[in-house]
């Protein structure tokens, strides 16, 4: 049987990105309008490959024991800013932060965390219109997540009870729905476009 979404499979595997990390998708808005919503130090703005922005991570992260990350980085696909946070989990926990990033806008954000919680989110315009743990999807909440019910079951994540199946690749299938909402295909390739790199404030 073949696997769903080959292409995401680098997502839910030791990739580039490991085992914790949040992406977000911000439509029409620029990669610098999204890091200034984001709260960045603007006086560290910089162009880099992700290499470089994945290697600042992680020599923070060594340093700070993973506390608070802050390197981000942005890159632009289409009418959408793709928010990238290596080791980071910013967007979708931080207090007010998606209602910042969704304002007058729209904000799909995922993020993998193997040693606590994944999740899905997308929000316009400061409503969270959906939200779920790709792991547990019957446990959506929102104020429109009943309207993409029919999308998540074409993705993989039409789990309805706790004894349903659980998603096979649970984070390739967030990714699907993503692009279903987007239009954006999050697949390796993205890794190579140069980088709007700073750091976050804390």
């Amino acid at each position: 049987m073949t696997e769903p979404h080959p292409e995401f499979h680098w997502l839910s595997g030791r990739g580039p990105l490991e085992d914790i990390f949040c992406v977000s998708f911000v439509r029409g808005l620029s990669c610098l309008e999204v890091l200034t919503r984001l709260g960045v130090d603007e006086s560290t703005v910089e162009e880099m490959t992700f290499d470089e922005l994945n290697e600042l991570a992680m020599e923070e992260a060594a340093a700070t024991s993973g506390t608070d990350p802050g390197y981000v980085g942005a890159v632009k696909l289409g009418e959408w800013a793709v928010l990238v946070e290596p080791l980071g989990w910013r967007v979708p926990v931080k207090r007010g932060l998606l209602g910042r990033l969704s304002n007058e806008t729209e904000v799909v954000s995922i993020n993998r965390h193997d040693y606590a919680d994944d999740g899905f989110v997308y929000a316009v315009d400061r409503d969270v219109m959906l939200r779920f743990d790709p792991l547990t999807p019957q446990y959506r909440e929102g104020v429109d997540s009943e309207h993409w019910e029919a999308a998540m079951d074409e993705v993989g994540l039409g789990r309805r009870t706790f004894d349903d199946p659980i998603p096979d690749r649970p984070i390739d299938c967030a990714f699907a729905l993503a692009r279903k909402i987007t239009g954006v295909s999050f697949t390796s390739d993205v890794l190579d476009k140069p980088f709007l790199v700073a750091v976050a404030n804390k």
